[in-house]
């Protein structure tokens, strides 16, 4: 059965995706930007997003502990350290694969940062 999570980012009904997807006991969280937090720093943009990313994960039964990739994206490659001390905040005994890549340009110009998330929900949950 599939459950499709909304979320408030202003794209979703233009593009036609879902913050979140649901399947079975795999959750798949689209690429997230920091909404609301525009103009913060590259850390703060990253937890922000972060915290969208958890609040997708719960609205369908996971958790941030049954992450087990991430992907970031991000413009600015000396943000590198601060975005993965703001990730490794969250998943530092988590410790999901991960992948950093940096990007010419995300969708919104002032967005540093970019987070996607797969989970796969235990049978412990």
């Amino acid at each position: 059965m599939r459950q499709n999570i909304s979320g408030t980012s202003p794209f979703e009904p233009i593009i036609g995706f879902s913050r979140a997807v649901r399947v079975g006991n795999a959750v798949h969280v689209s690429g997230t930007g920091p909404v609301g937090a525009d103009d913060a720093d590259a850390a703060t943009q990253t937890r922000h997003t972060l915290e969208i990313v958890r609040a997708a994960l719960e609205e369908a039964g996971a958790r941030l502990e049954d992450v087990i990739r991430t992907r970031i994206y991000l413009t600015h490659v000396e943000d590198w350290e601060a975005v993965g001390k703001a990730h490794g905040e969250i998943f530092g005994t988590i410790r999901p694969a991960a992948t950093m890549v940096v990007v010419a340009k995300l969708l919104n110009p002032t967005w540093r940062v970019e987070v996607e998330a797969d989970a796969v929900i235990s049978d412990t949950n």
